[in-house]
């Protein structure tokens, strides 16, 4: 299964609120089949720009990521039932890229400045 990431901006609410929207969210996805790897919020901030959605214009909204592994199918009919969630103001699945190298980075590789001043000499 791909691994994919869901953004979503739900809008302003209370705590308990906005712990039921995700955990609806949640659920959705473990329903269709899908792996919640992680789940972060990155709190509630001021949107760039007024969203109109449900017939209401939101001013700041709560962000989140969720990140998840699902069959492919499942994205269409995720993002239909995120869109008909009236707490949810903008949601967004995006393919996760994973690098598919486990090489390990050797870091910083000092230059011989021996060689260097030697072969200048020359």
């Amino acid at each position: 299964m791909p691994r994919y990431e869901l953004a979503l901006i739900l809008k302003a609410m209370q705590r308990t609120e906005t712990a039921a929207a995700m955990r609806r969210t949640v659920e959705a996805l473990l329903k269709h089949g899908a792996v919640v790897r992680n789940l972060e919020n990155l709190g509630e901030r001021t949107l760039p720009y007024k969203i109109s959605k449900h017939n209401l214009r939101h001013t700041s909204g709560g962000y989140f990521l969720v990140d998840f592994d699902a069959p492919t199918t499942i994205i269409p009919t995720m993002l239909d039932h995120l869109g008909r969630d009236i707490d949810v103001i903008r949601p967004s699945i995006l393919k996760h890229g994973i690098p598919e190298t486990d090489e390990t980075c050797p870091g910083k590789i000092q230059p011989n400045y021996e060689e260097k001043l030697h072969s200048r000499k020359k």
